[in-house]
């Protein structure tokens, strides 16, 4: 086994004390929902209906683009009113596929059939899953078939379940260990059939002991399934910080898990994976965690994919206050918004409202304390990047290892002058990246 934790990072305030203790609510979707082809890293998917189809609950309405892309099901039954471009969390205008729901929630024939996950093949197990259109719902969204399947099967050691769950205010993974604790066993169960050589590993962070005390419950009399505390800190989610904590074992920006051995998904992933291969029930609904001291009830909502998120805010109560900013995701790696008719997505984890004295500060001139270096967990040197980037020296950028940067937003966080050198960095590193794609 690894460390428990990772060098750096931080203990930030992290609010999960407003939804964590509140059972997740089942919200049923009132208006149009929107479905935009690109809701993973890859390829966008193509749409395979028309104006005017009528659709099913768990029917393909859009097929991957390419192997590293994934299909979109429909997560209501009605009538395809538009395929045209629409506003996304992104600030982008993507195609997208807009259903007219009709309430009735009728489903394709073989939607929720059981399987017998013991006498399934390795490839019926992933055909499974890319037919459910899954993708990574804790991250970027990369597709999971795509992740299950690595050059040598035989080479992967480690199967590791995401549970630490590190952004502020995000409670979803920990109310489904909470609420389908076996779910995750399964899923990681029929992953594990995958990789005849690999261990099970579900990692929590230890300020999660209710979730840490039942799935060991669950899994006492697993051989080959063991539930790991890891330490407490900001960004101990991370994949290149997970796998270091677990196995020790060192990721770079050029390097996959899959390199050292090690599979890594997220316990709504995990649970997305069984309810596919195990129940024939695609990737139509997620978790969504709406949060913020903005927010008049805050809790977890279980939503359809593509419904508004003005639904689920209105859901919830709606803002208290005028919010001074909204996020889609996490305060440190997610996306501001300055809209909220936008429909949640695979990747949609959160919806936060954070009033004023919560929101960022002006920034000051650094002061050269040395804090984001101390914190990077990947032990880089945040303010000398930021310079590099101001200065658009991406020679310098590149020669400093400012590839390397994962966006985590501690150098930020720490930072007493306040100064956006996550952002600085990032922008600089997508900047080359895109060069480097069209060179």
């Amino acid at each position: 086994m690894g460390k428990s934790t990772f060098p750096g990072g931080i203990h930030t305030y992290d609010g999960k004390d407003l939804t964590m203790d509140k059972p997740t609510t089942v919200l049923l979707p009132k208006g149009d929902l929107v479905f935009p082809m690109v809701q993973h890293l890859g390829a966008p998917a193509k749409p395979i209906v028309a104006k005017g189809d009528k659709v099913l609950v768990g029917q393909r309405i859009a097929e991957a683009g390419g192997f590293i892309s994934a299909h979109v099901i429909a997560s209501v039954s009605g009538t395809v009113k538009e395929i045209e471009k629409r506003l996304t969390v992104s600030g982008n205008m993507v195609e997208s596929i807009v259903i007219e729901n009709d309430n009735e929630y009728r489903t394709v024939d073989d939607f929720g059939k059981e399987r017998d996950i013991n006498k399934l093949t390795k490839e019926e197990i992933r055909s499974y899953v890319k037919e459910a259109g899954i993708v990574g719902l804790g991250g970027a969204g990369f597709p999971t078939h795509v992740k299950l399947t690595p050059k040598d099967d035989s080479k992967i050691d480690y199967v590791i379940v995401n549970g630490a769950e590190c952004e502020p205010y995000l409670t979803s993974d920990y109310r489904m260990m909470l609420e389908e604790p076996e779910k995750i066993i399964g899923g990681l169960k029929i992953i594990l059939r995958l990789f005849e050589n690999a261990k099970g590993v579900i990692a929590i962070e230890d300020n999660k002991p209710e979730a840490i005390k039942k799935l060991r419950e669950l899994t006492a009399t697993e051989n080959n399934i063991e539930v790991a505390s890891v330490k407490t800190k900001y960004p101990q989610g991370g994949e290149r910080q997970l796998v270091y904590a677990i196995t020790g074992r060192k990721l770079n920006s050029k390097k996959l898990p899959a390199d050292v051995g090690c599979v890594v998904d997220n316990v709504d992933t995990v649970i997305a994976i069984y309810n596919a291969v195990a129940k024939s029930t695609p990737l139509i609904r997620r978790i969504v965690t709406v949060s913020g001291d903005a927010v008049t009830n805050p809790q977890n909502f279980s939503v359809a994919i593509g419904i508004d998120y003005w639904e689920i805010l209105e859901a919830a109560g709606g803002f208290t206050d005028r919010p001074e900013k909204m996020i889609s995701g996490g305060p440190m790696m997610g996306i501001a918004l300055y809209n909220c008719n936008v429909p949640v997505m695979k990747t949609s984890s959160a919806l936060l409202g954070l009033k004023k004295d919560t929101a960022a500060v002006e920034e000051s001139p650094c002061i050269r304390c040395g804090k984001c270096a101390e914190k990077c967990p990947l032990q880089l040197m945040p303010f000398q990047l930021a310079a590099l980037a101001n200065r658009n020296d991406d020679d310098g950028f590149v020669k400093s290892d400012g590839m390397e940067c994962c966006g985590c937003g501690c150098c930020s966080y720490i930072c007493p002058a306040k100064r956006s050198l996550s952002q600085s960095i990032m922008q600089t590193r997508n900047s080359i990246i895109g060069k480097r794609k069209k060179a």
